[in-house]
């Protein structure tokens, strides 16, 4: 028997450490920052932000504390490169399989079908 996952179950938290170590990969790697100076100083900066949001903050804080990287970033990073960090893709969320997919108009069901396995098979 396969059960769906609750909702409510805490998944493992990342360490501030592991946040800030991922944040400042991604970011390197989207904007082809390799120098290590400036990759050591992006992980102080998430870092310190990552311990922040740690401390449970009320959404309020929380909007502050984005509004404060996104500052900093202005400072940390290169005209070009804060634009390009401004201009990328929102990624997606992630929705469970088959979750609101979309069917093709040929496929949708209509009123006339069978709601029960018996009346389907009848109807065959």
């Amino acid at each position: 028997m396969l059960l769906a996952q609750d909702p409510f179950v805490e998944r493992p938290q990342r360490t501030p450490m592991e946040e800030a170590l991922k944040q400042t990969t991604r970011l390197a790697r989207e904007l082809g920052i390799r120098d290590s100076v400036r990759i050591d100083t992006l992980f102080k900066m998430h870092l310190k932000y990552a311990v922040k949001r740690q401390q449970g903050l009320t959404r309020a804080q929380n909007m502050e504390r984005m509004q404060a990287i996104t500052r900093e970033l202005q400072k940390l990073l290169t005209q070009d490169e804060f634009d390009r960090f401004m201009n990328h893709p929102v990624e997606q969320p992630r929705r469970p399989h088959g979750a609101n997919r979309m069917m093709p108009a040929s496929e949708a069901p209509n009123a006339e079908a069978p709601n029960t396995p018996e009346a389907h098979t009848a109807n065959q």
